[in-house]
């Protein structure tokens, strides 16, 4: 597989997401802000041009970027 779209952050934000973590438990367990944690999601959704978290999972895995 060729170069990550996502930085290594912000997919384990997103492997995190799929295990039905929370905002708030994704920024305890990467010791980071849940203002951080949106950031990501943000910045993820905003290069897969998606418009949720629901859709931007969906294109990972699609992409085999992240699995459930």
């Amino acid at each position: 597989m060729g170069k990550s779209i996502l930085t290594k952050r912000e997919k384990e934000v997103f492997s995190l997401l799929v295990q039905n973590k929370t905002t708030k438990d994704i920024a305890k367990s990467l010791n980071i802000s849940e203002k951080t944690v949106r950031n990501h999601v943000s910045n993820a959704m905003q290069k897969l041009s998606v418009k949720g978290r629901a859709q931007a999972v969906v294109e990972l895995i699609r992409l085999g970027e992240i699995t459930l």
